[in-house]
């Protein structure tokens, strides 16, 4: 293990001194993290020096909602996960449905296998978007990395991205650097992120240096989209108007593995392992790190008294159209697959149409007035 200085002078106070008070925290780690278990793990830190209370500050700042469980850790570097393992285990088994320790993910970025999605109905299905994250090797994640270091992914990124040609030829424009009308343009777009102001962020040290070494790229047809520094190294986005998740999937994969293969030649591929797939900052988006979703009209739908019975069958969740905690408007949800470990980008995005497709068949029954009892699914 590597030597952490300050890890050091935090073992000269005894475990009780130590140990913070989670007595009123709802948050996967709270639930998980037990004396025995910090006593073990305190001491320790991975080669960049890491440490496990680097990994639960968010969760010790932050309580969690009374009704929605947080994650409550982040991981500095890919090997968070191995050095910690006793407390990550137990919180991705959680979060991800009983994915146990000896579990293999599968990885599947063949659009092709996808069945159906050109067939949304444009009516109800206003826009479709598929995106996901990835972590550069041989650099420390966003909670960890020093300036240099986020300097180093953008400029590594960029060198990347100014290499696509064809559909996916465009610009990167970094946030410390842009004109103030390419600022209004990407506000206008919806393509700009800002400064986090959530506390989990926050406290995760998400925000350091803000906006130092972060930036946004998007294809000239504005249809392809990676955010440089966010939340991960790399956020991969791929949309457009309408209902066609076929389209917007083949874009995804084409993209990403065109993407990957220019940073293997400069041998920094994305950090990937069998038992967790695509390895990122939270734990919640291990895997695919993938979120398939559409914007769609469901107006009698959403107040049907099963419909969020039918969403959990269908291994669905909803949001409102600003984003996680925002409320519907005019009946349009964000509709998006529910997992992320342990099944296929495919796997997911086909949850995703085929559920939608079903959702707006029942609309369209609702609206005659018809009942839709016989087409509640069974659990998936």
């Amino acid at each position: 293990m590597a030597k952490n200085c300050h890890n050091d002078h935090k073992m000269k106070f005894s475990l009780e001194e130590e140990f913070p008070d989670l007595s009123l925290h709802n948050n996967h780690m709270a639930k998980v993290l037990t004396k025995g278990m910090y006593e073990k793990l305190r001491g320790k830190s991975t080669p960049s020096g890491f440490t496990l209370d680097d990994c639960i500050q968010t969760g010790v700042d932050n309580p969690g909602h009374p009704f929605i469980m947080t994650v409550g850790c982040v991981a500095g570097d890919e090997e968070c996960y191995d050095v910690f393992k006793d407390m990550f285990d137990p919180i991705i088994s959680d979060r991800h449905g009983g994915y146990k320790p000896t579990d293999k993910h599968h990885t599947d970025l063949n659009f092709e296998n996808l069945k159906g999605g050109d067939d949304l109905d444009p009516a109800y299905v206003l826009s479709s978007r598929v995106r996901t994250g990835r972590s550069i090797k041989g650099y420390t994640l966003p909670p960890h990395n020093s300036r240099g270091e986020r300097r180093g992914v953008e400029k590594l990124s960029i060198e990347a991205l100014a290499s696509l040609d064809g559909e996916f030829k465009g610009k990167y424009y970094p946030l410390s650097g842009m004109t103030d009308a390419e600022q209004d343009t990407l506000i206008a777009d919806h393509f700009l992120f800002d400064k986090p102001v959530s506390p989990l962020l926050l406290s995760a040290g998400m925000a350091r240096d803000w906006p130092d070494g972060r930036g946004i790229w998007h294809n000239d047809n504005k249809t392809f989209l990676v955010w440089v520094n966010e939340e991960d190294h790399l956020r991969v986005i791929s949309m457009q108007q309408g209902g066609n998740m076929k389209e917007v999937f083949k874009r995804f994969c084409t993209g990403l593995q065109k993407i990957e293969a220019i940073f293997k030649k400069h041998n920094h591929g994305f950090s990937w392992n069998e038992h967790l797939g695509y390895v990122l900052t939270c734990p919640s988006n291990l895997g695919t790190g993938l979120r398939g979703g559409v914007h769609v009209k469901l107006p009698k739908l959403s107040v049907h008294a099963k419909f969020d019975e039918i969403l959990k069958r269908l291994r669905l969740q909803k949001r409102g159209t600003g984003g996680v905690d925002t409320a519907s408007v005019g009946g349009v949800f964000d509709i998006s697959n529910a997992d992320r470990l342990g099944s296929s980008e495919v796997a997911q995005v086909q949850m995703v149409v085929d559920g939608v497709k079903l959702m707006v068949a029942m609309e369209k029954k609702l609206e005659k007035g018809e009942s839709i009892d016989d087409m509640i699914p069974a659990q998936k």
